[in-house]
């Protein structure tokens, strides 16, 4: 069978999904970071073709069921043309036990390094150490790299596969630990190998701390236990600013652009778009009630 054939496979209409995994960017590339564009140029060089095009469609348009990601594999389902979705397996050869210990050593001695992963970002000269070390962090030749579909199409990697891979780019925009852990170490471990958790990190105790009582360091007096009972339960005057300066925050849901993007979002809306509105209305009645403008109640009834 010819290339060009092969190039212009006969396209098919996939079946709708409801509730299908959906990229987050709208329009351009699937990745912003510099180390989700190297996960994506991979991909790229394999030159598919049309089906990377058709690999974005289905990415945007949420055929993409289900995402599983464990350690060197990737396990989909990708909605196609016929009833039963796509099975999609990406395997990706982990790095050995041996190999990580050269690693870790070599990562931990770069301060730098560790500052960054810790932010979640990837250090773009982490990739020199990994050549130092005679190693890569992406697949750098095919047999790092192997990708199964349950389609007809006998092109590898298909537009299913393309879809998944394209998601994955921008979750490891989101997560760049996730690269490490198709690389066969999860986050814990790779911050352990670091020394940055509580396991590697941990010092031993001053004397005298956390000994009984009457050993070491004395412990502050008790405060006495009220025996008025009544007393207890109707507590004591509060302070008039208890609350200290109360308004309505100067950003709508601020703690949900903080943490980012959704994992694997499936709305058509990123979520704090959704979110906005909520927080608003109950900003409002919150002040509402405070200031005894609004008496307690439904808060749906109240803001709708």
């Amino acid at each position: 069978m010819s290339w060009r054939y092969h190039e212009y496979f006969p396209p098919s209409r996939p079946k709708a999904v409801k509730g299908g995994i959906k990229a987050q960017s709208k329009r351009g590339g699937f990745a912003e970071s510099w180390w989700a564009k190297r996960w994506i140029a991979v991909l790229e060089s394999f030159n598919i073709g049309a089906r990377l095009g058709r690999g974005k469609t289905y990415a945007r348009s949420g055929q993409v069921i289900s995402i599983d990601i464990e350690k060197g594999l990737v396990k989909a389902r990708v909605q196609g043309s016929r009833t039963k979705p796509y099975e999609i397996v990406i395997k990706v050869k982990p790095l050995s036990q041996e190999n990580w210990k050269k690693l870790g050593k070599a990562l931990a001695s770069q301060v730098i390094f560790v500052a960054k992963l810790l932010s979640g970002e990837m250090p773009k000269d982490i990739e020199q150490v990994f050549s130092e070390t005679g190693l890569s962090l992406f697949p750098a030749k095919r047999g790092d790299l192997v990708t199964e579909c349950s389609c007809p199409d006998w092109s590898n990697p298909c537009k299913h596969i393309a879809a998944v891979y394209y998601l994955l780019g921008e979750e490891f925009d989101r997560d760049p630990f996730l690269i490490f852990k198709l690389r066969g170490m999860e986050k814990e471990e790779l911050l352990d190998a670091l020394g940055q958790t509580d396991k590697a990190g941990r010092k031993e105790k001053p004397e005298g701390a956390g000994a009984p009582p009457g050993e070491g360091e004395a412990l502050p007096p008790a405060e006495p236990i009220r025996s008025d009972s009544e007393a207890f339960w109707k507590g004591g005057e509060l302070p008039d600013d208890l609350l200290g300066e109360v308004r309505i925050p100067p950003m709508e849901a601020a703690l949900m652009k903080r943490l980012g993007k959704f994992p694997f979002w499936r709305g058509d809306r990123l979520l704090h778009e959704y979110l906005e509105p909520v927080y608003l209305n109950a900003s409002r009645y919150s002040m509402d009630v405070l200031l005894c403008e609004t008496p307690p109640g439904n808060f749906n009834e109240e803001k709708g």
